[in-house]
């Protein structure tokens, strides 16, 4: 397992900066010394284009380089599957049985990961672990039974704090046998990306070790400067259409390294689902932010009762806030655009307290077969910042060992003074039973990515029932590539896959 890690500091670091980087190929260069030749090769891609859907029997995807136009200003060379940001939706039905296919246009190894999804451990798309990446120029199909409904991603799991920065990622939707009970369906992924582009590999290599340690470690959050909603910022959005009187979902998935907070203009709305799983009874929401984690979904549901034109907008200060902001246009209808508000200070939902109360699948006081204490940590190690489960990086974190049909208590302390961690299990939900010590008073909480700021302590709860060897790693994939991954591992699995001991390509982070 340590040639998944070994190695991918210094190449991380790079390609954090690195020509086709989803985040530093703006090509604005007024205040700068790049090199055009730098660039030169990357001038000639295809233009991205809009994110289609797919659906049926055969599903094909190619991962291949574009050029985006995030905002009238800036352009940028990235990763894409079907020549767009996001890739293209994958919307199937309950039941059935998917099979994707593939193919790598890239000019390096890539692979999928279906983030959420519970799909069998061979189909789990993270190299050196479940697969071999696949090579340029290489196909792989991935099959799996769409049991589950609800809203999910799909991203690149090799060197992903690079390849999901470039804009490798996608949107899985299953829908629910009896249906979608909505009149509009919009899909919302949040990014971020840096417009600075730097001047050769090797001062990339410098300049990013200055910053970031030799880890991606100290990554300067500031850098990111566009935020985006589906690849594109500001006046670049495509308003969401709605009719007086229709019901409108919005499925938000937050693809970046930052959380989010948005806030729903002139509607109330309800949270109907997080991370794909439905909430109970949840209440009614008017002027409070929704605070969106990377890796997390957040499906919220209004009634168009309130004609005009209004914003759903990211809070917040950064310089990139004020481009994360799409319009609500009711057809028809026209009064003064809405105002943004982006400064105003809102509360923010606590989602362990929203929603009514039952009893869940789990609880505090039961026995568990497996009990585990997660701290979560940063520190300096040989080459910059580490970020640490249980005082170890990966792969010498101690993983949790479980044999099928266990039950599993995690508690998840964040110990990094200011670090926040988005941890992400892979191939199960769990059920959030505590934060802070206060046991959860809403509704049942499932989720697969779970949020935790400096200072918070979570207790999570999940049976093992899909047999494999599993990632359960922070999402901000800056820091799981310094460190903070451990493997949820099943004593009684006994994997077909063996990793190439030559093959160095398999960086399965």
């Amino acid at each position: 397992m340590k040639k998944l890690w070994l190695g991918t500091v210094l190449v991380g670091v790079i390609a954090l900066s690195a020509a086709c980087s989803n985040s530093m190929q703006g090509h604005d260069m007024s205040n700068m010394h790049t090199k055009k030749e730098t660039t030169s090769n990357k001038e000639n891609l295809p233009l991205a284009n809009d994110t289609e859907a797919l659906s049926g029997k055969e599903i094909h995807l190619t991962a291949k380089e574009t050029l985006l136009q995030l905002n009238d200003q800036v352009k940028l060379p990235v990763y894409t599957y079907n020549g767009s940001v996001p890739g293209a939706q994958i919307r199937v039905k309950q039941g059935e049985r998917v099979k994707i296919v593939l193919k790598n246009e890239l000019p390096e190894p890539t692979a999928i990961h279906w983030h959420g999804y519970p799909v069998p451990n061979d189909q789990d798309g993270v190299p050196g672990v479940t697969m071999d990446a696949i090579k340029p120029g290489e196909t792989f199909t991935y099959e799996f039974t769409a049991t589950i409904p609800g809203t999910y991603w799909y991203h690149s799991h090799q060197k992903s704090a690079e390849q999901v920065d470039k804009g490798l990622y996608g949107t899985l939707i299953v829908e629910p046998k009896e249906g979608e009970q909505v009149d509009r369906d919009y899909t919302l992924v949040l990014d971020e990306w840096m417009s600075q582009q730097q001047a050769s590999t090797t001062e990339q290599a410098n300049h990013t070790n200055m910053h970031h340690g030799n880890s991606l470690m100290m990554h300067d959050m500031s850098m990111y400067d566009i935020f985006t909603i589906n690849g594109k910022s500001g006046q670049a959005i495509e308003p969401l259409k709605v009719k007086k009187g229709e019901k409108v979902r919005l499925r938000l998935i937050n693809a970046g390294y930052m959380s989010h907070k948005l806030h729903l203009h002139g509607h109330s709305f309800k949270i109907v689902a997080t991370d794909g799983q439905p909430l109970n009874d949840p209440q009614r929401i008017k002027d409070e932010l929704l605070n969106i984690a990377p890796g997390e979904r957040y499906d919220i549901e209004f009634i168009a009762d309130n004609p005009g034109e209004w914003l759903l907008e990211c809070h917040g200060d950064m310089k990139g806030t004020d481009g994360m902001k799409v319009n609500i246009q009711y057809e028809g209808q026209t009064n003064k655009p809405d105002k943004t508000n982006a400064k105003e200070t809102l509360p923010i939902i606590d989602i362990t307290t929203y929603g009514k109360y039952k009893t869940g699948p789990f609880t505090l006081d039961q026995t568990y077969d497996v009990e585990y204490t997660m701290d979560l940590g940063t520190a300096m190690g040989k080459n910059g910042m580490i970020f640490t489960i249980n005082g170890k990086t990966y792969p010498d974190t101690a993983p949790i060992n479980v044999k099928t049909g266990d039950l599993v208590k995690v508690r998840i302390v964040n110990n990094s003074p200011k670090d926040v961690h988005p941890m992400h299990l892979h191939g199960h939900f769990f059920q959030v039973l505590s934060k802070n010590g206060k046991p959860v008073t809403g509704s049942p909480l499932i989720k697969d990515s779970l949020n935790i700021n400096p200072g918070e302590e979570y207790v999570v709860a999940f049976q093992a029932d899909n047999p494999g060897n599993w990632m359960f790693h922070c999402h901000d994939l800056h820091h799981a590539s310094a460190g903070m991954v451990t493997e949820l591992k099943y004593k009684d699995y006994k994997s077909s896959y063996t990793p190439d001991p030559n093959d160095t390509t398999n960086k399965g982070e």
